[in-house]
């Protein structure tokens, strides 16, 4: 057992730190499993691999607890309807991936969900941050007050890309916000909130799906997960907050591009 705790303690570092860079999460997630296997069922890993998500998307509702609650009395009333506002935005950016998500996730999971897609998505992905940020010009959305519903819903599009595992959701969100002139710090901040009902949602229809009943090792597992994911995202998204005050995201790209080869090379030596 003492085993398989380590082995959740991993899990939910690479968790924490994954779900907020732009590196890809679950590509990550998928990657480690293959060498690094947690003695559970297929179906639970399956769920685990999603809702260990819960506890980095936890972090950010820490962080930015203030500016997501509309109802803080240190409010003014103008300040509430901003946050409500802001709310409504991320909801209506939430859409389309929620459609193609319920709609294609069987399918996805089936042919998608494996290290040589991660490998090429990750090496794609990376191409495209070293690309973008290469020819990015001054942003003229500084404020998340000034990013439209028309903007949110674009990022929610281009949140569709990360459904393809090893794409990252933060990666994918922060290239559309960036290609449509949203600064980095806003795209980036955008991409935290947006997180928030997107994996409430999706952890709940895998914890559904699951049965919602454990043993007491799966138990133990998932909230061990849970908890050092929480500790660890807390890090991380201060980490990238103040890096891309004074940086692009260029080594994220270069960093992609490295990981995907190699990843691709070891399955070819392996077999």
């Amino acid at each position: 057992m003492i085993i398989e705790i380590i082995k959740a303690i991993l899990f939910g570092i690479v968790e924490g730190i994954t779900e907020w860079l732009p590196i890809s999460s679950t590509g990550h997630m998928i990657l480690l499993e293959q060498f690094v296997k947690l003695n559970v069922t297929p179906e639970f890993w399956k769920m685990f691999l999603v809702v260990i998500q819960l506890g980095a998307i936890l972090a950010v509702v820490v962080l930015y607890f203030n500016k997501l609650n509309p109802f803080s009395t240190k409010k003014t009333k103008e300040e509430k309807k901003d946050t409500w506002t802001l709310w409504f935005k991320v909801l209506v950016a939430c859409v389309p991936a929620a459609i193609i998500g319920l709609l294609f996730e069987d399918i996805i999971d089936k042919f998608l969900d494996n290290a040589f897609i991660v490998a090429i998505m990750l090496i794609i992905y990376g191409i495209a941050f070293i690309f973008i940020e290469s020819r990015n010009k001054k942003a003229n959305i500084t404020e998340l007050k000034d990013l439209t519903y028309r903007t949110a819903a674009i990022i929610g599009i281009f949140q569709l890309l990360a459904l393809i595992p090893g794409t990252s959701r933060s990666g994918a969100t922060i290239l559309g916000g960036i290609l449509i002139g949203t600064s980095r710090e806003i795209a980036a901040e955008f991409t935290f909130f947006l997180a928030i009902p997107v994996m409430f949602g999706a952890s709940l229809l895998k914890l559904l799906k699951f049965g919602l009943v454990f043993t007491s090792q799966e138990m133990i597992i998932l909230i061990t997960g849970l908890i050092v994911a929480f500790v660890v995202s807390i890090l991380a998204i201060k980490f990238l907050m103040n890096y891309i005050k004074k940086n692009d995201f260029k080594a994220f790209g270069y960093y992609r591009i490295v990981l995907g080869i190699i990843v691709l090379a070891y399955f070819f030596i392996v077999g």
